[in-house]
């Protein structure tokens, strides 16, 4: 009887280390799926936020680009853009002869100028450059199609004499070194002095009055 007892005993001690040898192993296998889904959860959640910073990216790019960043500020007119004429200005009475020289944008696009126009008159003596006038040379923004003008001012050769012809005038834009030559619709010359009479003079960009 007492090694029946024994017997007994000692598998019920064995039954209970087994049951509780499975109810580790349950709990550990539970442990680890618990990570595995939270370790699977957690990659779909970064990839999820990482597409999301993706789409805020190009959403903020888009608005960006529809809102005008990033673009160049409006250029400055070139000579090649540019449809340069001359006409006679000179209001009878006036002591002076006058000619206007027009800029009209033919560029596509909107474009500056500003300051003065280099203004050099062609002659049998050789080449006059005109001098500036010195006023203010304000900015000024054409659009496709619209224009603006300075005036030229010159001395008239009132002396019955043949005096200095004028055979052409070689303009060249504010901030260019391409220049335009074109014909001289003024008077057919100039006075020849001995430096002490009026000079030819250039005024600034807008000083002709601007057109449309």
């Amino acid at each position: 009887m007492r090694i029946n007892k024994i017997t007994i005993a000692a598998l019920a001690v064995v039954a209970g280390l087994s049951l509780t040898a499975c109810q580790n192993d349950d709990a550990a296998t539970g442990q680890s799926d618990s990570s595995t889904s939270s370790s699977a959860n957690g990659g779909s959640g970064s990839g999820s936020s990482a597409q999301n910073t993706a789409k805020d990216s190009a959403a903020k790019d888009s608005a960006g680009e529809n809102s005008g960043e990033g673009q160049s500020a409006t250029g400055k007119c070139r000579t090649d853009e540019l449809e340069v004429t001359a006409t006679d200005s000179t209001i009878e009475g006036d002591p002076e002869g006058s000619v206007a020289v027009e800029f009209t944008n033919g560029g596509g696009r909107d474009c500056t100028i500003s300051g003065y126009a280099g203004v050099d008159l062609k002659t049998n003596a050789g080449s006059l450059s005109a001098e500036r006038t010195g006023e203010q040379a304000p900015s000024v923004t054409l659009k496709d199609g619209e224009s603006v003008a300075f005036g030229i001012t010159y001395p008239v050769n009132d002396s019955g004499g043949s005096g200095i012809r004028i055979t052409g005038l070689v303009v060249t834009p504010p901030d260019e070194t391409k220049s335009v030559t074109l014909d001289w619709p003024g008077a057919a010359s100039l006075p020849v002095t001995d430096g002490s009479g009026s000079s030819v003079q250039v005024g600034p960009i807008g000083s002709a009055g601007q057109g449309g």
